[in-house]
């Protein structure tokens, strides 16, 4: 056996090919799953754009029109390709095609067709004798993904066809690898014709790439040499059958990976290779479970499409490492690994939409590595797929992180979760003063969402989360019998509150400031400003700049005071975490609005130009950038959170408006996916648009509002005038669950409740005087006046209430 191994790696490098007969016997064929599924066809104008094919275990990238080009900024031109973490496998595949004699390259897609659980390029208008289309999926659970050729025959004869199989394995390590001794090999392939497939092997790494399929193949040379590359792997294989008259032919091809060992990789692709059918099958009925889950249906079907599949595109970015953990990543490609300050955004619109388990399984993960990195409560920033922290925190994620806890155990009433992480909790509230504090006026110093540098003083949302974090801590204090923690908490978040409120307000901006920081910290920030403002020639910011620089430098030295600068996204989150007073909140929520464009609101207001009002054009194309950058962008996440901040405060069709703009990036670029900067630039899936529509849509919209522990639902549905009826399906609230349908009649709203156990609490809540009359199931009752609501409380599987204007 070994001598006959030697004999064919020398003819591989001789260039010798082997002529095999032509294939007759048709594998099972995945395209009858793909035929009936829910998809949306992606634009021709977007076909040289990134797409990803993603499963829990492994995932591909690569282009819609069916390449593999070099893409991403991280490890500059390696994050396309197949991915199986913490290793890369392969930079792709390239596929030609011939038949009577003519040879077409698959590199020209005419239709790419996205699915929840896979997709689909289509070649149709290459030949006059055969069209292709390539279908793929990545089975769950398994690092292994299944590409399908279907090559048919349009002609009234039988057709000898020849399918040539380019694949380049390049087994690396993923960002920060060195931090844990991942060095970089030379890879080698060979083939095992016994059993049809390629494996490439890292030369000093037991990483693995197998790649192949059921038919056989002819392999060829391997000695093609790739100068910018030298480490990767390149290989051939030809493949001959039969397609019969009008007939088609299914030609699967199954690359798989592993970075421990070649059997664990032959085993994964052996799996998926017998298996496929019932792979895509389950892994179809699986994405079906999650639309049940939390499901709405709303007039507005747009809006409706977008939120199904924002819960898609969640799952598409589960990376589940062992050795590390399972999670959900932060966006593709460039960021597949796992952040603190997104997870916590993303974490609480996914709970609200059933995915309990893998709630669970990201915080378990972060806290995990936290711990193990800082010891003190602090939660990291970004760690790697290895586990490599890049780093250790920014200062608004440990607050937020006691936020999300004290959210998902609102939703799940689980005490022992509350026990696990309550005592990090407290840990990392006393970091948060203890560390970041030395003024000692309970506001943290240090970088919060906003990584400009220089802003890292006492930033507005560091304060709004420690706010909430504080607030909530007390919450979970009070539950675990901690009553003076609980008051010593509740008197932290009463005196941040009213800072925020008197130190961070600027009356002439109708704004909070972006920072509070001493006079010198100002002009240094507004200097660098103005410079950004001028080059990306903004000339009302570089006015507005010069003139705060100019009032700046009459203040005497060491003043320290709240600053408008850069108007900043973060200059909302009073609102978001409804800490800000009335008045100035809705002073600042119309201040907003003049940092947004058709998309939605800006990241950095001094960014904004004359046109950003109508312009709803390409954001790739007018960036043109040769450097990865955001100057300039406009994201779902601070979108998201100004229609949080305007259903806080009454606002609903102000919020509608908002997620009305995140739409329009809805199938943009990606059919089924929204980019992280809008419309089309960034990431191409992005894990916190999960909280960007499931917070204002579940929560707030359908006013569903848990407290599990207690077994009982506050439900205060704030609905904008554009969604005249609707309904959410299958919400689970701990033990229970429960829908919600409502209507919208001139006069009068109809709200209808099913919930599966009948002696949870159900309190109906709206704002006081806003309805004449309460009809509960037909009868009318007299609503109680709690502060400034009114709310009626029932038991009972079936409530119907008749609000009457």
């Amino acid at each position: 056996m070994m001598k006959h191994k030697h004999l064919l790696g020398l003819l591989f490098a001789s260039g010798i090919s082997f002529h095999l007969p032509a294939q007759k016997v048709i594998p099972q064929s995945i395209a009858s799953v793909f035929a009936n599924a829910e998809s949306i066809t992606g634009r021709p104008n977007y076909l040289d754009s990134p797409f990803n094919t993603a499963g829990d275990r492994l995932y591909m990238v690569g282009h819609q029109n069916g390449t593999f080009p070099d893409l991403g900024w991280h490890v500059k031109g390696e994050m396309g390709g197949i991915w199986h973490h913490p290793i890369k496998l392969m930079d792709g595949f390239e596929a030609s095609v011939t038949a009577d004699g003519a040879t077409v390259a698959l590199t020209k897609a005419d239709a790419f067709v996205n699915y929840p659980f896979g997709n689909k390029h289509i070649f149709n208008t290459f030949s006059e004798k055969i069209t292709v289309e390539r279908l793929q999926f990545v089975p769950d659970g398994k690092s292994a993904v299944y590409v399908e050729f279907l090559v048919k025959n349009k002609t009234n004869k039988k057709l000898n066809v020849t399918l040539d199989l380019k694949a380049i394995s390049n087994l690396m390590p993923v960002w920060l690898g060195e931090r844990t001794g991942m060095v970089d090999g030379k890879d080698a392939a060979i083939y095992r014709s016994a059993e049809n497939f390629w494996v490439a092997k890292d030369a000093l790494n037991p990483w693995y790439a197998v790649y192949g399929s059921s038919i056989k193949g002819t392999p060829s040379s391997t000695s093609e040499a790739n100068l910018t590359k030298p480490n990767v792997s390149t290989t051939h294989t030809q493949y001959t059958f039969e397609i019969a008259p009008n007939g088609v032919f299914s030609f699967p091809l199954i690359i798989a990976g592993s970075s421990k060992s070649e059997a664990e990789a032959v085993q994964a692709f052996k799996e998926v290779r017998e298996n496929a059918l019932a792979f895509v099958s389950k892994k179809k009925a699986r994405f079906e479970q999650i639309n049940q889950k939390s499901r709405i249906t709303l007039n507005d079907k747009e809006l409706e499409t977008a939120f199904r599949w924002v819960k898609y595109n969640t799952d598409w970015l589960i990376v589940d490492v062992a050795g590390q953990g399972r999670g959900v990543s932060a966006g593709l490609p460039d960021y597949p690994w796992w952040f603190g300050g997104d997870m916590v955004y993303t974490l609480k619109g996914l709970i609200a939409t059933g995915q309990k388990s893998l709630t669970y399984s990201t915080i378990d993960l972060i806290q995990r590595i936290s711990e193990k990195t800082n010891g003190n409560g602090r939660i990291v920033h970004e760690v790697s797929t290895n586990g490599a922290v890049f780093n250790p925190g920014n200062v608004n994620e440990t607050p937020q992180f006691a936020s999300l806890i004290w959210d998902v155990f609102c939703w799940t009433g689980d005490r022992a979760f509350l026990n696990k992480y309550f005592p990090s909790i407290e840990k990392g509230l006393d970091w948060l003063l203890r560390e970041n504090d030395k003024d000692g006026n309970s506001l943290p110093d240090g970088f919060g969402m906003m990584e400009i540098h220089g802003m890292n003083s006492e930033m507005i949302d560091v304060a709004a989360y420690s706010q909430k974090g504080f607030a909530d801590a007390a919450q979970m204090a009070t539950i675990l019998g901690k009553n003076a923690l609980a008051k010593s908490y509740q008197d932290k978040a009463d005196l941040i509150k009213a800072k925020i409120n008197k130190d961070f307000w600027v009356e002439e901006f109708g704004s909070y400031a972006d920072f509070i920081g001493t006079k010198e910290q100002a002009l240094h920030l507004a200097q660098d400003a103005i410079v950004r403002a001028d080059t990306l020639k903004k000339p009302w910011a570089v006015k507005e700049l010069k003139d705060t620089k100019a009032k700046i430098e009459t203040y005497e030295a060491g003043l320290k005071k709240g600053f408008v600068m850069h108007h900043n996204w973060v200059v909302n989150t009073p609102m978001e975490m409804g800490i800000a007073d009335k008045e100035k909140a809705l002073a600042a929520l119309e201040t907003a609005k003049k940092f947004t464009n058709p998309f939605g609101m800006f990241v950095t207001g001094i960014d904004r130009d004359e046109t950003a009002g109508t312009d709803e054009g390409s954001f790739a194309a007018l960036s043109d950038k040769k450097i990865f950058t955001y100057t300039g962008a406009v994201m779902t996440l601070p979108t998201g959170v100004q229609a949080v901040a305007e259903n806080n405060y009454g606002r609903p069709n102000e919020a509608y408006n908002l997620l009305k703009k995140m739409t329009k990036s809805f199938s943009y670029a990606f059919p089924g996916s929204i980019y992280e900067v809008s419309p089309d630039y960034g990431m191409m899936t992005q894990a916190w648009n999960m909280y960007a529509f499931g917070e204002p849509i579940i929560k707030q919209f359908f006013g569903i509002k848990p407290l599990a522990h207690q077994k009982q639902i506050k439900l205060s549905p704030l609905l904008p005038a554009a969604l005249v009826e609707g309904k959410i399906e299958n919400v689970t609230v701990g033990t229970n669950e429960i829908s919600v349908t409502f209507k919208q009649t001139t006069g009068r709203d109809t709200f209808k409740i099913n919930q599966k156990s009948a002696d949870w609490d159900i309190v109906l809540a709206q704002p006081k005087g806003k309805y004449a009359r309460w009809i509960l199931n037909g009868k009318p009752v007299q609503p109680q006046t709690v502060g400034d609501t009114e709310q009626i409380s029932v038991l009972g599987n079936t409530v119907r209430l008749e609000l009457i204007k």
